[in-house]
């Protein structure tokens, strides 16, 4: 059995315009304690994988302390990280995913081609992508299918648009269910979608943990996913 916490959408280092500077100040520090609460419960609840579902960073220069925070609470999450880079915060070479030194238990997706990550001792192959640019206007699992005749659990982590058709990667549902992936977890829509069905293929938006404003109420937080032994 696989235990999956899926987070997404932080948007740390939001500039919340709305807000007096010094009001801004406080919610970007309030902000900034959220990747500690994501490993706190990582470890709490003996999570397997965390999955960031990219937009961890609510641009691609976010401040220093910030970048750092979150480097430092992800390597004591007590399990794997990985992380798919989003249209807010793209991985590229200026990035702070790729100028920050990052816990060995972190694994950043770097390319918009999917890669495969075997993790044998789980049972599992973690597959992932990244924006490498502000916008993205194909489908990231067009044409992509998991291996014929590999009946283990695979496991996908994008940024995506679900039945979108703009620059955010448009994702069809037929991609989804074409895809052969256990589960999909994925980031963008700032709603929690619960757990949907493509096919065979189940996937989910985990909504962002905290609103930054009037237009994003409701319930908040992240996704705890179990994977039972053979993919259900």
């Amino acid at each position: 059995m696989l235990h999956i916490l899926h987070g997404a959408d932080l948007h740390l280092d939001a500039p919340f315009t709305g807000l007096s500077a010094e009001q801004a100040r406080t919610r970007r520090a309030e902000l900034r304690e959220l990747p500690g609460r994501l490993a706190d419960l990582a470890r709490e609840r003996e999570a397997d994988l965390l999955l960031l579902s990219g937009d961890l960073f609510d641009g691609a220069d976010p401040y220093a302390e910030t970048a750092q925070t979150l480097a430092r609470a992800l390597g004591q999450a007590g399990c794997p990280v990985f992380i798919a880079p989003g249209n807010h915060d793209p991985y590229g070479p200026r990035s702070p995913y790729a100028l920050l030194p990052w816990p060995e238990n972190v694994h950043i997706f770097q390319s918009a081609a999917l890669e495969p990550i075997p993790m044998p001792k789980l049972g599992c192959t973690l597959w992932g992508a990244a924006f490498t640019s502000p916008s993205r206007e194909d489908s990231p699992l067009s044409g992509f299918s998991v291996p014929a005749g590999d009946g283990g659990v695979h496991i996908g982590v994008l940024h995506a648009d679900v039945a979108g058709k703009g620059r955010y990667a448009p994702l069809p549902e037929e991609d989804i269910a074409a895809s052969g992936l256990t589960y999909l977890a994925l980031g963008h829509v700032h709603a929690c979608s619960g757990l949907r069905r493509a096919g065979d293929v189940f996937w989910a938006y985990p909504g962002c943990p905290e609103g930054r404003g009037f237009d994003e109420l409701g319930e908040k937080g992240c996704l705890w996913v179990t994977v039972e032994d053979g993919g259900g």
